[in-house]
């Protein structure tokens, strides 16, 4: 009976599942025939050439390598985002602990907006109409208005919800919000204020259609609303 060999064994006539299966079960394979490994050529994955199979895992661990570098980086830049959110936040605090008045929470609240989160476009629109010293501010930021008045009916639905929203907002709500800079609003933030929204709604607004999404976390956005729903309910 003739020996059949390695070099003479029909490979076509093995299936890909016992190639597999034997490697899984002898992982030692290479090491006994360590010559194999530089002797087998696979194809490049980034042209037509082809490389060694040693070749090949290198550049897979490189590749993956650059893509646990890039999730590094991109971790890194939402930690240092969050950090910025913090530290904005806390001075909108400092802010409004050191205010007296309603004047100088309206202040307070506009330089912050403006200085520490590029806010142009902002209202405060306040269900509060049982205090003096609001009704008494000449600002354009402020709108006084009754819980039932028939202007607030676009934005049911966001004070049932009691959560703040980013995005697009419908016409009616940016019209109302924004006045004559409506047509320059490309998105917009709405946040409640109080609990159930007693109190009404911090709206800004940004020229920008992507500077608020509708997929963005809203978590620093809650912050602010609980920082000025407690200034505005101790005026």
């Amino acid at each position: 009976m003739t020996k059949t060999t390695a070099r003479d064994f029909d490979l076509a006539a093995v299936s890909e599942e016992v190639l597999v299966d034997y490697l899984m079960r002898h992982p030692d394979f290479f090491e006994r025939h360590a010559g194999v490994l530089t002797r087998l050529r696979v194809p490049h994955d980034r042209g037509g050439q082809t490389i060694s199979l040693v070749e090949r895992q290198v550049q897979a661990l490189r590749d993956k390598n650059q893509q646990l570098e890039a999730k590094i980086h991109e971790f890194v830049s939402i930690a240092q985002g969050n950090d910025a959110l913090s530290a904005k936040i806390h001075k909108l605090s400092c802010r409004l602990v050191g205010a007296h008045g309603a004047a100088q929470v309206f202040e307070a609240l506009e330089a912050s907006l403006r200085e520490d989160f590029g806010a142009s476009h902002w209202l405060m629109v306040c269900l509060r109409s049982d205090v003096p010293e609001l009704s008494r501010l000449t600002t354009r930021h402020l709108r006084l208005i009754e819980r039932g008045a028939g202007e607030l009916k676009p934005f049911e639905t966001f004070f049932e919800s009691n959560k703040p929203r980013c995005g697009q907002i419908r016409d009616s709500q940016r019209e109302y919000l924004f006045g004559k800079d409506a047509p320059e609003i490309g998105s917009a933030a709405l946040v409640p204020l109080g609990v159930g929204a007693e109190y009404g709604l911090l709206a800004i607004g940004s020229n920008e259609t992507e500077r608020f999404q509708s997929t963005m976390s809203t978590d620093f956005l809650t912050r602010i609303g609980e920082l000025v729903s407690a200034a505005v309910s101790a005026l």
